[in-house]
């Protein structure tokens, strides 16, 4: 109770009441699993450049169809050229003509490459016939660091090599090896093409002709060659006018001759394959590629080495081919 006073008349009147009080409700603690979040920034550029890092050319691709910002980040340089030099497992050239996306597509076939579907020249008793490319593998990439390229018919390396000047057609006879002094240097691609017989053209021919065919990363990008206007020149030919065991073809960048990565592709009995295993067989180094294919009886081989320049005269060589045939 509360005692209270008034004076009316000089007199004093005490009245009692009751404290007045509220009512309230009860009140639970707050859960923090109900406490509100900050928003999270899905559009995070740096996180998602990192995931970027992570993909493959298709998915990259099909990440950037989501909306245009996805679009304007996969568009990035940097995020194309480190997914292509990882994929190529090459080291970074000094200088590249076109976008790192166009290379990757180029050299890792996101855009159709009609170039194996064309028909190869060769030649059966010196005249010329044409003849379809009936199957092919990718080898994988290498880098030549230097313009000074190898190439070779056998993996037995003679004591001396061809010196810059030298004549290939008279090389090739002596050595199996002839020296291109010219070539483009950076990101290289290799592959193996197999050729059905030139001779009987049957459907039923398992194919008596491999091609190595290599060639820079950027050559289906460059205008002289979508035009057509850039085309194979014959370096050598050698006719072996006896059984021959393997069908062998090799591209070395010179400088790297000796390291130890080009030492694997030499030691070729470590992975030709026994003598009655027909399958060809590639060995691939960061300088350096070959292949060889064991033959089962024959007359002989002809070999071919090509190259094409980008343009005439002491152009770069931009592609390489080395190709042998069944006598």
């Amino acid at each position: 109770m509360q005692h209270t006073s008034r004076k009316r008349g000089g007199g004093s009147i005490h009245r009692s009441r009751k404290r007045e009080r509220t009512i309230s409700s009860c009140t639970s603690p707050r859960l923090s699993f109900l406490s509100p979040h900050p928003t999270f920034n899905w559009y995070e550029l740096d996180v998602w450049t990192e995931v970027a890092r992570y993909l493959d050319g298709k998915d990259l691709i099909r990440l950037a169809l989501v909306n245009r910002w996805f679009h304007r980040l996969i568009g990035e340089e940097s995020i194309w050229k480190h997914v292509c030099l990882r994929d190529l497992q090459v080291p970074t050239p000094q200088h590249v003509s076109f976008p790192w996306k166009q290379i990757y597509a180029s050299a890792l076939g996101i855009v159709m490459i009609v170039v194996y579907k064309l028909s190869w020249s060769v030649f059966v008793n010196s005249n010329a016939v044409n003849v379809a490319v009936v199957d092919w593998m990718r080898i994988g990439s290498f880098f030549l660091d230097s313009p000074f390229v190898l190439l070779t018919e056998t993996l037995a390396l003679p004591k001396k090599l061809p010196q810059p000047g030298d004549d290939p057609e008279r090389s090739i006879q002596i050595t199996g090896t002839c020296l291109l002094t010219n070539a483009r240097t950076g990101i290289w691609i290799a592959d193996l093409q197999l050729v059905r017989c030139p001779v009987c053209n049957l459907n039923t021919c398992e194919g008596t002709m491999q091609v190595l065919d290599a060639r820079h990363a950027e050559l289906f990008l460059e205008e002289g060659y979508r035009r057509g206007s850039w085309e194979y020149e014959d370096l050598a030919f050698h006719r072996i006018e006896k059984p021959s065991t393997a069908a062998v073809g090799g591209i070395f960048d010179l400088t790297y001759l000796s390291s130890l990565s080009t030492a694997g592709v030499l030691d070729w009995k470590s992975w030709i394959g026994q003598p009655n295993d027909w399958q060809p067989k590639a060995r691939l180094a960061i300088h350096a590629v070959a292949v060889n294919t064991n033959l089962q009886p024959n007359d002989g081989l002809h070999v071919r080495f090509q190259a094409m320049r980008n343009g005439s005269g002491d152009g770069e060589v931009v592609s390489i081919r080395i190709s042998q045939q069944l006598i």
